[in-house]
């Protein structure tokens, strides 16, 4: 059983939680592959997706989950609630309580945002990405991603580049792959590598060629030009060409190296279009993978409020 209310991130996480939440998400996804794929297993409950950032994935995926267990699912937008009016995000998540709401899925521009959350109410707290902190259900499906290619995550090795320094995912799948046994590799112009990473657990490549080598999945970020004010590299063009994953540089991978990406990709600049279509790529599946996890922390965390709430 997780031994809190909410998943807020993966710092905190033990070995035994990460791998409890990937074995259900497991069950999850043979559940979403068969010809069935909704239950009553949360039937009665409450989910809110509250995003103040926009998402695709991440926010499809928490309604999804919701509506294929039986839950009664609402999403909030920022630009349409009465944040507009000047509501705080406290004021916002009493509200939601005062609703007999049980979750909320929250997507927050300031890191801790969930956290703060999370004290305020009673309601359970899924941390959808929070500023430049973590993203945990994203590190979450990554390594599911992972584990089903190779059966483990132990004695992995996973190279990440791109823009480290904005990512939360970055940090989320650092706490996470590490605590189950994986060795994590980063690499990015110095600009975007934030300082004290590698006292994280990271190690830190001189170049793409040493980041990738023998690497067994290997993992594109998104260049966040929306969380920068320029000038942290040339240009696009050149941070592909000195950056970027191509099949030159796939080809120091491990064999049977695969593709993963939190998406959304940024065609031919962190990697190539025939990287993201081709055979290695797992980032479809990734998709599908987030569903399941998804389903899966809302179902572990519902054992936990039944059991102590």
């Amino acid at each position: 059983m997780l031994k809190s209310k909410d998943l807020l991130g993966l710092r905190d996480a033990t070995a035994e939680e990460i791998g409890l939440i990937l074995d259900t998400a497991e069950e999850m996804k043979k559940k979403l592959n068969s010809p069935n794929k909704t239950s009553e297993l949360l039937k009665g409950k409450t989910l809110v997706t509250l995003f103040y950032e926009n998402s695709t994935r991440t926010r499809s995926s928490f309604e999804l989950a919701g509506k294929y267990l039986g839950m009664t699912e609402i999403n909030i937008s920022a630009s349409s609630s009465s944040v507009q009016k000047g509501e705080t995000l406290i004021d916002t998540g009493k509200t939601l309580q005062s609703l007999k709401t049980d979750f909320i899925a929250i997507r927050h521009p300031m890191g801790g945002a969930p956290h703060l959350l999370a004290k305020t109410v009673g309601c359970s707290v899924l941390n959808g990405g929070d500023g430049m902190n973590e993203h945990p259900t994203q590190a979450l499906l990554d390594m599911l991603s992972i584990r089903e290619e190779f059966g483990t995550l132990k004695g992995l090795k996973v190279a990440i580049l791109g823009d480290i320094k904005h990512s939360r995912v970055a940090k989320s799948n650092l706490f996470g792959l590490t605590k189950m046994g994986a060795e994590v590799w980063v690499y990015a112009p110095q600009t975007l590598i934030p300082r004290g990473f590698d006292e994280l657990g990271a190690h830190i490549a001189t170049s793409r060629e040493q980041c990738v080598d023998g690497a067994n999945a290997v993992m594109g970020l998104r260049i966040q030009l929306e969380r920068q004010s320029g000038g942290l590299f040339p240009s696009l063009s050149e941070y592909s060409r000195f950056y970027g994953v191509n099949d030159a540089v796939m080809k120091h991978a491990a064999k049977g190296a695969i593709i993963v990406h939190p998406g959304p990709v940024n065609r031919g600049v962190e990697l190539t279009p025939q990287l993201i279509d081709g055979e290695s790529s797992r980032i479809e599946d990734q998709v599908t993978n987030g569903l399941a996890v998804r389903m899966a922390a809302l179902r572990l965390l519902s054992e936990y409020r039944e059991a102590n709430l």
